[in-house]
């Protein structure tokens, strides 16, 4: 199976790149023709460590026909790209956020969908036998009629300084709550959000947003840019029990005196092989367990009102 990395612009490329190029049944390409320097720099020798060949074109990504991309570029990059590969009839995982407009998500989704080829959203957390079971769990009534999801994902502040914690983190959260939910979709946000940590020089370190959905189940959600990384994780309350889910629990915690900072090791199950090898496997069937296109319009629609909300300081409705 040919998969390409389709630049290296976001921090997890290289992971993806490696993960893939360790797999017996899957012929790599690394491509960067739109990267910063340094992207490119880093893409080309990632591809000569790992001899696989790099190309800095996309008029030669196509011939080269892959059956599945990883779109790991920078945001502003992944509509054009997605629905380039998407015509090409390869099959797409992509970063979150997809875009930062619904109108880009929308049309990210027609492409796949009119190219009958699945687009796939990188969120890990959704993938693994500890959420699974928590879906089950869910679904069967292990908390009786859930009302309440409290979620957190804290993450270094992305490099990507234009992305704010509402785009870079939220969305991780929202495909995990989408997923438990069946895809029920919002009725109402409400966001607020600061640059404390940020010094102003991007968009939100820290933001809280409260969702509310159509079955009556409320969520709060904190999603922040910070040193100290914590889930993505959700706790899910119903009216005779909860239950907690954490995709990276902490394993081992403290200070680490060689880097001068905190040190966090995480337990529980690698994701990321998972995902790769269940994206890989929807090339064969078509269909896949994790969150797709429809799923990430759903989340962006959250995040557009989100802004809106911080915009105005009010809730906004979603249509």
């Amino acid at each position: 199976m040919r998969v390409a990395v389709l630049s290296l612009a976001h921090e997890r490329a290289e992971v993806y790149a490696r993960l893939l190029h360790d797999l017996p049944d899957v012929e790599l390409l690394i491509a960067d023709p739109d990267g910063a320097p340094d992207d490119q720099t880093r893409a080309r020798a990632l591809a000569e460590e790992l001899g696989v060949p790099y190309l800095d074109d996309w008029d030669e990504v196509l011939p080269w026909r892959p059956n599945a991309v990883v779109v790991t570029s920078a945001v502003d990059r992944r509509r054009e790209i997605v629905e380039r590969m998407a015509e090409a009839e390869a099959f797409v995982l992509c970063e979150q956020p997809l875009a930062l407009s619904e109108r880009d998500v929308k049309e990210m989704v027609d492409a796949c969908d009119m190219a009958g080829v699945r687009l796939t959203l990188a969120s890990p957390a959704c993938y693994g036998e500890a959420f699974a079971a928590v879906r089950r769990g869910i679904a069967d009534g292990a908390v009786g009629t859930l009302t309440t999801i409290q979620g957190v994902y804290h993450t270094p502040p992305a490099a990507d300084t234009t992305v704010g914690a509402v785009a870079a983190n939220a969305p991780y959260l929202l495909d995990l709550v989408d997923m438990v939910l069946g895809g029920v979709p919002a009725e109402q946000v409400y966001a607020q959000a600061n640059d404390v940590s940020g010094g102003g020089q991007g968009g939100e370190s820290a933001a809280v947003l409260t969702v509310t959905y159509r079955s009556g189940v409320v969520a709060t959600l904190d999603c922040s840019g910070s040193p100290a990384a914590a889930g993505p994780g959700l706790t899910l309350i119903g009216d005779r029990a909860s239950v907690e889910y954490d995709a990276a629990p902490r394993l081992l915690g403290g200070f680490d005196a060689a880097t001068g900072g905190e040190r966090r090791e995480p337990g529980g199950e690698d994701r990321y092989p998972l995902m790769l090898r269940e994206f890989l496997d929807t090339v064969d069937t078509g269909k896949g367990t994790g969150p797709d296109g429809e799923v990430g319009l759903r989340t962006q629609r959250i995040i557009q009102a989100a802004y809106e909300s911080l915009r105005t300081g009010q809730p906004v409705d979603i249509g």
